[in-house]
């Protein structure tokens, strides 16, 4: 992305100063930079998406387990009924939830205290682990709602953004070799009309890439960027 229109789509807050309108052009310059670097190396540049409109925020305490939200999702994207397809994941969590067998007492899932994790894409801001790590650019951003989506045309299959997601939230289908993950149904999410126990929300986006993650990110990019990410985090 270049520099103008990425400080073109910032939302900046009305007191924004021109001391920090500075500094962020100066983040900006610095990464431009860096990329072009990087680049000239032969290393991928490091990828900046500008920040989702919505996100999916569930309610264990409400879940039921019923999985209409899975069949939901995969009945409009795929046309077919596939939970292992499914871009809201609540089958991994139904035994002994997010953290599976390893850990003590109380336990979540059936055989624990009977609440059930719902998984959602956390529509990260950057650094985005699964757009930093597609080797082929094709987990970009969608026009309509900001989500990150995966562009089939460009998705060779190599799982390298399975292996990226702290979370484990990319999909792939063994049949036509590609992953995919959320992309928010174009804003209208069906996870969310389906669920009889209001147990999803689409609400505007908030940062949670704060969660435990679920699994070890391979470190095919995101440890680069992480330290890029120091950049404007401190």
């Amino acid at each position: 992305m270049e520099l103008q229109d990425f400080l073109s789509k910032l939302s900046l807050p009305q007191d924004f100063t021109r001391r920090g309108f500075l500094k962020a052009t100066s983040v900006m310059a610095a990464i431009g930079m860096m990329n072009q670097a990087r680049a000239a190396s032969g290393v991928r540049p490091y990828i900046v998406l500008e920040t989702a409109k919505g996100i999916l925020i569930c309610d264990p305490n409400l879940c039921v387990a019923c999985h209409r939200c899975e069949l939901a999702c995969t009945e409009f994207n795929e046309g077919k009924a596939d939970p292992r397809l499914a871009r809201i994941k609540i089958t991994r969590n139904v035994m002994f939830g997010h953290a599976g067998t390893n850990v003590y007492p109380p336990t979540k899932g059936i055989w624990g205290d009977g609440i059930v994790v719902q998984d959602t894409c956390r529509q990260c801001a950057h650094p985005t682990p699964c757009a930093n790590a597609c080797p082929q650019g094709a987990i970009v951003v969608d026009p309509k709602t900001g989500a990150r989506r995966v562009d089939k045309e460009k998705c060779i299959g190599c799982h390298l953004c399975e292996k990226a997601c702290p979370w484990g939230m990319m999909t792939f289908d063994v049949e036509e070799k590609k992953a995919s993950k959320c992309f928010l149904c174009d804003g209208e999410p069906k996870c969310v009309k389906h669920c009889p126990a209001a147990a999803i929300r689409y609400v505007p986006w908030m940062d949670r890439t704060g969660d435990e993650p679920r699994q070890s990110i391979h470190g095919y990019l995101p440890q680069e960027n992480r330290d890029q990410c120091s950049i404007c985090h401190r």
